[in-house]
């Protein structure tokens, strides 16, 4: 008998028809996943990181930018704290490369973020408690895309047997 271009290869084992589309579900429950944790650890950074600006700009009178890279500051070191051991406490194990990435990253989002609320607070003229909160708020939520991207890439890597970066299904992110 000859085979033809939609017969399986003698030999061969066919894969069931439902598993090809269950790995991009799975792929994208795992994604889907990710961002609830990471908005979960993210919300809660937000609120500390409001909570300590306006505590300093309208409650102790500090300058509106001190405020802001103050208050973005101290919610590093609480979502440092949460990203580790809730949202990605499956990747790989705390290392001083991924603290010094996480803290560097982390800085470039607060620049970020500083710059976002400069120029809404002064040019845009948020200012006032209702006007400097929206600054401050949309500052941090557009911050907050870089540093998704950035965490998930570089700083809580998925770590294989030997220590290769992994994707989602477990493919070297360093192999072309």
């Amino acid at each position: 008998m000859t085979s033809t271009l939609h017969e399986a290869p003698a030999g061969a084992v066919a894969a069931p028809a439902s598993a090809a589309p269950r790995l991009p579900l799975a792929r994208l429950r795992r994604l889907f996943l990710e961002v609830v944790r990471f908005g979960v650890v993210g919300g809660s950074g937000v609120a500390v990181n409001l909570v300590v600006f306006n505590l300093l700009l309208h409650g102790l009178g500090r300058a509106p930018m001190t405020a802001t890279v103050l208050a973005s500051c101290v919610a590093m070191g609480t979502n440092y704290l949460g990203f580790r051991f809730y949202a990605y406490r499956d990747r790989a194990s705390r290392t001083k490369r991924q603290i010094a990435l996480f803290f560097v990253f982390s800085g470039i989002g607060v620049l970020m973020e500083s710059l976002l609320f400069y120029a809404a607070y002064h040019g845009a003229g948020l200012n006032g408690p209702f006007g400097s909160n929206i600054a401050k708020a949309q500052s941090i939520v557009l911050a907050s895309a870089f540093r998704f991207l950035v965490y998930r890439t570089w700083v809580f890597q998925h770590r294989g047997q030997h220590g290769a970066a992994l994707d989602d299904v477990g493919h070297d992110v360093r192999r072309p």
